[in-house]
């Protein structure tokens, strides 16, 4: 019989003695992880105050991480994902806002925290690498584990901060029944079992690695093999240390994978499967190659609402057919069905104006269960009772549904509509590039210009000459999509699950620190460096043409 809390699927894996949880120095059973998830909770519910039951946890993918989450589900208690990669004024606000009693971390958390006005006194922070904080889970160990008596399918059990890659984060809520839901759901999707061996690289604050394998693996009783935080060069070490037969990945990370030099015994590895999503046709069909494991590449959203159900006869690059018939793709002025795309032999759209337009669900409103504190966020995406995505996307006449980028990756360029996400597909068909960004800015004239942030391992070794001849190589590269600017980069700016901070790299635009080209005559494009003197006759021609306003301040000043 299928559970409706996460509670209860945890109370179901008392006395299973297979391994829970592994690190590459500890393991313990699926028994022992329910225990020491229930004295975090009895932990948690002594400390408890008036007013929301949040717990904020900023740790790396640790043991302490999952039996936090694991206490919070048996107490009630609301655990909040806390990004490590946020910083200063910008991390205060984020915890601030959640309404944190109570925060768990070490002592590389407390250093970012100590100096932050967070509201909450000294005895408000619980270390897990303090000298007794063992004792003290050990002093709230005592009988059975169960459930507090406020536990049911609708107690709320998750924020989760959305990426923020185009814009604010928000904080997702998530009960109980959802995840429970999705944790078989996503089971019958992705095909886990109670043998797998699950790798969570990805982190635990974000909805990837909780609910594509964290609460299959719970609902299951597979394992969760645990690594501090993705690493490319140690993901196969640890694959063959664990035996790991599944794992999940977001676009960006196995990019970086793929770019880690081949070895003739890549193949020798137990890997079955992987899911994630924005992976380039390119490197999943590559990691098949090399690996010999299936990807799974899905859509999804912290949100939750809109799904497309896999088909073993999905084209490369579609992400299968609707789940249902309210998950359409609609013009979002008209609000009318848009048209079928007709695709040529290299995929591309012929009919961008008319086929691509915004994702929704329009019985998704059911199922969103808002955002924490924003009802201006919800009002957003709930319009005439249907949930929308904020996604991009269309449908092929063969029924298939496409995803096309998020709504701010619209680029509109000489009047017409150009897909961020489908450049980005082309630049990550070069060899040398490991992730790429790309964005509008704006042009001197009308509408935006295209540009691209490119991460390669060494900026020298970058040759404009070389890159302008792959793009005229590149039949589905359209005229007006190859980049105007493109921005050279070792290291881009990324949010904590991985994903391009596309909303940084646009603010700066061509005021940055890195090399950036530019593209200069017609026909077969010539990329030159984008010069002090160039960047001023810029300006000129904003200023001519009245448009100085939509000039991008120099966040960074350009060398």
């Amino acid at each position: 019989m299928e559970r409706v809390t996460i509670a209860q699927l945890l109370l179901d894996r008392i006395g299973d003695d297979r391994p829970g949880v592994r690190t590459r120095e500890s393991c313990w059973t699926w028994d022992e992880t329910v225990r020491e998830s229930a004295a975090r909770g009895a932990l948690a519910t002594s400390l408890r105050r008036d007013g929301p039951f949040h717990i904020g946890v900023l740790l790396d993918n640790t043991p302490e991480f999952l039996f936090w989450l694991g206490g919070a589900a048996l107490s009630g208690a609301v655990i909040v994902g806390i990004n490590p990669t946020r910083r200063g004024a910008e991390l205060a606000a984020e915890i601030r806002y959640v309404d944190c009693q109570l925060i768990v971390t070490d002592s590389a958390g407390m250093a970012k925290l100590r100096a932050l006005d967070l509201g909450l006194s000294a005895d408000r922070f619980v270390l897990v690498d303090a000298p007794s904080y063992l004792d003290r889970v050990r002093e709230h160990r005592s009988g059975e584990p169960g459930a507090g008596p406020a536990v049911d399918e609708s107690a709320l059990f998750l924020l989760l901060f959305t990426s923020g890659t185009t814009g604010t984060s928000k904080a997702v809520r998530c009960s109980q029944g959802r995840l429970a839901r999705l944790a078989y759901a996503n089971t019958a999707k992705y095909g886990h079992v109670r043998e797998d061996i699950d790798y969570c690289c990805m982190p635990l604050f974000h909805g990837n690695a909780l609910m594509a394998l964290w609460a299959p693996a719970l609902a299951n009783g597979a394992t969760v093999c645990l690594t501090p935080k993705f690493s490319a060069s140690g993901f196969l070490p640890d694959v063959r240390f664990f035996g790991a037969t599944f794992f999940t990945y977001v676009g960006k990370a196995l990019g970086y994978l793929m770019a880690t030099p081949e070895r003739p015994d890549d193949h020798d590895n137990p890997l079955v499967r992987g899911f994630g999503t924005e992976a380039s046709p390119e490197d999943r069909a590559e990691f098949a190659r090399r690996f010999g494991a299936e990807l799974f590449e899905g859509y999804g959203s912290s949100e939750g609402a809109g799904s497309v159900r896999p088909d073993p006869d999905t084209p490369e690059g579609a992400l299968g057919r609707p789940a249902n018939p309210d998950i359409v793709v609609v013009d979002p002025e008209t609000r009318r069905e848009c048209a079928r795309a007709r695709l040529d032999r290299y995929g591309r759209v012929l009919n961008p104006d008319s086929a691509i337009g915004e994702m929704v669900d329009k019985g998704g409103a059911r199922r969103f269960e808002g955002y924490y504190k924003n009802e201006a966020a919800v009002a957003e995406r709930i319009r005439y009772g249907w949930y929308w995505t904020g996604d991009l996307g269309y449908v092929d006449e063969a029924g298939y549904i496409y995803f096309a980028g998020r709504k701010g990756d619209w680029i509109r360029v000489d009047g017409e509509n150009i897909s961020a996400l489908m450049v980005e597909r082309i630049l990550r068909r070069h060899p040398d590039i490991v992730a790429t960004g790309v964005y509008a800015v704006p042009d001197p004239r009308s509408g935006d210009q295209v540009m691209a942030a490119i991460e390669v391992a060494d900026i020298a070794a970058f040759d404009p000459v070389e890159f302008a001849v792959f793009l005229d190589g590149q039949d589905d590269l359209g005229t007006k999509s190859a980049p105007r600017f493109v921005r050279v980069s070792t290291t881009l700016p990324v949010t904590g699950s991985n994903k391009v901070l596309k909303r940084e790299l646009q603010a700066q635009a061509w005021h940055t620190g890195d090399p950036v080209f530019h593209r200069v005559g017609r026909g077969t494009p010539e990329y030159v460096p984008f010069t002090e003197a160039a960047g001023h006759e810029l300006d000129r021609e904003f200023r001519t043409h009245g448009r100085a306003r939509f000039l991008p301040g120099p966040d960074v000043p350009r060398s």
